[in-house]
């Protein structure tokens, strides 16, 4: 199964892992990092060095970050840029989160990637604009 690490400033990965775990169940080979003020680089990247240790990493990592350019990034970026079943995908949120527990265990990192971004931009819908003519008669 993949491994995830969801890093975030602040504690939002560890609310959006319990979220998604609400909805999804209970998840295994999954990691939360946070950037907390005041912290550098150099602990960041600490810290998801310790997150790995912990993971079953065979199939590969995927690191489920915050911003794109922000610390928690640029800090995955530091130890995914020499590992080759490692990648980033930033703007993580619940929908792309969802689409990937579904998906980690039979896919592989490359596929997950690419279907793990185009989840995160179909999560982001107007109401008025987003409704196709089945779910206005639903309503």
């Amino acid at each position: 199964m993949l491994g995830i690490i969801i890093g975030t400033h602040g504690r939002f990965s560890e609310e959006l892992l319990k979220t998604s775990e609400m909805i999804f169940g209970k998840q295994e080979n999954i990691e939360t990092v946070t950037f907390e003020p005041g912290e550098g680089s150099e602990g960041l990247v600490a810290k998801y060095e310790a997150a790995l240790q912990k993971l079953d990493r065979e199939k590969g990592v995927l690191f489920l970050v915050d911003l794109f350019g922000g610390s928690p990034f640029n800090a995955a970026s530091r130890i995914a840029i020499n590992n080759e079943n490692m990648d980033i995908l930033t703007g993580v949120n619940l929908p792309m989160l969802l689409e990937i527990y579904g998906l980690r265990e039979t896919l592989s990192l490359e596929d997950i990637v690419s279907i793990g971004e185009s989840s995160g931009k179909e999560g982001i819908r107007q109401f008025k604009l987003g409704l196709s003519k089945e779910e206005e008669e639903e309503l």
